[in-house]
């Protein structure tokens, strides 16, 4: 399977000039004619030839700069078109990794870092590839074309501007890696604020509770002032490196202009390929001096945008990951195989773990070698203390988290990287947690499947009893996490979501009765064997009244681990 460029790789495709910088480059070149018309002007006057000496060299000098005009403004309207494509690429590479990504992996990045990076910190891209990119395309052609036409005149002046010009991009570079650090410095320390806003704010309730705003307060008021130091030092030195550059390219010029000058009054007679220049070929050497240095003056105006779009680029490049590998090594990437959908028959599949072995990091094993077999169509409860491994065998089944080793087979399928996306076509999920985003109910019941219509979403509701509850209305908008219903009511939800997903013949549910009432409790348990039937359940469950109800009881704390059949 090919899979998607990187943000890394992709961005490095752009380093090759396109049609726009080359454009761009073309119309700073068109300053050599326009200099050597006004120079030729200006050797008119001197000579004599009056005001109709002038008409000709005017005339060329602005149709050169309409057409220079017009070079500009379509070279950076293209480049602009191209960057803004290119970020909304990038973007969607890496939201496509991330919601591949598993919820469960502890490694994954926190949601303020993640809307920081994505909304915030990539905007810099823009920049760096709107200017920074043509300027180093400039930088490595007009200079070089300025050197030739100048050498071709006197190499005295060819030669102050071939020793001046290294100096320049010297110093840069050595600012410039100043620079990226404090860059990347600056975007992970807002990162880090965002997401600490974040998280406080989806525990302001307990904050308040613990009495803690006031501490809160003043970590966030440090948070803020420590990315205010690191602003003001990538600003520092921003200014730093367009100091050193207009320091050495006002020193080439005027040593050019002085040359010049006592070349010109007849002091300094070498230097012209043995003869003397004119005074038309001194002002035009003269003219080209300061274009020399332009392209490099642009590029040091521009390096902050460099050092900020790598360290957007890098931020972007770690947030999106490949997601989570799977039993054998495989991993869930972003494309799926779309032939593969279809191909898994109506009953309800079987479930096979062979040889399956797991650790979350830095802890004891919760599996080793590992056996299961669960038959086609069969309900089974998971239960076992906390910690046993019921949340961790149902995320595995599902492959959102990975295995260090072994096979995991649903329908006689094993699950791997090509098949992972046909059988999450066939796994119905209910969380110990139902994420509610925000948004309308029916949105959050409906979560974008293709084919799924009000009609669904509102049958669903009614058979997860939800059609009572005012606050759950189809059109009701609700808050992030859940905020405007209860705890059994985002159950409910969650019931729904897997009502409104017919093609579902595998259910694995984690804790569906936790924290509930009793009259609730029974109300979604009856929901849930209704739903069930003809399909396979796996519920994991502290609840024995709803383990009394299912097919088989696997105890994880209480089995041998080589065998639960």
């Amino acid at each position: 399977m090919k899979h998607p460029p990187s943000p890394a790789a992709s961005l490095r495709s752009l380093a090759r000039p396109e049609a726009g910088s080359v454009v761009q480059g073309a119309a700073a070149l068109l300053w050599l004619p326009q200099a050597a018309l006004l120079a030729w002007a200006v050797q008119g006057l001197a000579s004599g030839a009056g005001f109709a000496g002038v008409l000709m060299p005017a005339g060329g000098i602005l149709l050169l700069g309409l057409l220079r005009a017009a070079c500009e403004a379509w070279g950076a309207r293209r480049v602009f078109t191209r960057a803004r494509a290119h970020l909304s690429s990038v973007r969607a590479q890496v939201v496509g990794a991330l919601s591949a990504g598993s919820p469960l992996d502890r490694g994954r990045a926190p949601s303020g870092l993640a809307a920081s990076v994505l909304a915030e910190q990539a905007e810099a891209i823009v920049p760096y590839l709107v200017r920074y990119q043509p300027a180093r395309w400039r930088v490595m052609v007009v200079p070089c074309v300025i050197l030739a036409v100048v050498a071709s005149l006197s190499w005295v002046a060819a030669l102050v501007l071939l020793l001046a010009a290294p100096l320049i991009p010297v110093f840069m570079v050595i600012v410039g890696l100043r620079a990226q650090a404090a860059s990347k410095a600056q975007m992970v320390e807002m990162g880090s604020m965002n997401a600490f806003l974040l998280d406080r704010l989806r525990g302001l309730a307990t904050l308040r509770a613990l009495d803690a705003v006031d501490a809160t307060a003043d970590r966030l008021g440090d948070a803020a002032q420590s990315l205010r130091r690191r602003t003001m030092a990538v600003l520092r030195i921003a200014f730093l490196s367009s100091a050193v550059l207009e320091l050495f390219s006002a020193l080439g010029v005027a040593m050019v202009a002085v040359y010049i000058g006592f070349h010109l009054l007849g002091t300094l007679h070498f230097g012209a390929w043995g003869d003397s220049l004119s005074l038309g070929q001194g002002l035009f050497v003269l003219l080209l001096a300061p274009a020399f240095f332009e392209p490099l003056r642009e590029l040091a105006a521009v390096w902050h945008d460099r050092a900020a779009g790598e360290a957007a680029l890098q931020a972007l490049a770690q947030l999106g990951h490949p997601a989570v590998p799977l039993p054998g090594g495989h991993a869930v990437v972003v494309r799926t195989d779309p032939a593969l959908g279809t191909r898994h028959p109506r009953s309800a599949p079987s479930v096979a773990v062979r040889d399956l072995h797991f650790a979350h990091p830095g802890e004891a094993p919760l599996f080793e070698g590992y056996e299961l077999r669960i038959a086609a169509g069969e309900h089974v409860a998971l239960m076992g203390a906390s910690g046993s491994g019921k949340t961790a065998l149902l995320s595995l089944l599902a492959g959102l988290v990975p295995a260090a080793r072994g096979e995991i087979e649903i329908g006689g399928v094993p699950l791997t990287e090509r098949s992972v996306a046909a059988l999450r076509q066939r796994i119905g999920w209910m969380g110990q947690r139902p994420h509610v985003f925000s948004g309308p109910v029916g949105a959050n019941v409906a979560l974008g499947r293709t084919g799924v219509g009000p009609a669904q979403v509102e049958a669903a509701m009614h058979f997860a009893q939800l059609q009572a509850v005012a606050q759950a209305e189809p059109g009701v908008a609700l808050g992030e996490g859940g905020h405007g219903l209860s705890g059994g009511e985002a159950v409910r939800l969650a019931l729904a979501r897997v009502v409104v997903h017919p093609q579902a013949d595998l259910l694995l549910v984690d804790e569906p009765t936790a924290h509930l009432d009793t009259e609730t409790a029974e109300r979604v348990a009856d929901a849930l064997m209704v739903l069930a039937r003809g399909k396979t359940l796996i519920a994991a469950t502290h609840d024995p009244v709803l383990a009394a109800r299912m097919g088989r009881v696997i105890e994880l704390d209480a089995l041998p681990l080589k065998e639960a059949a």
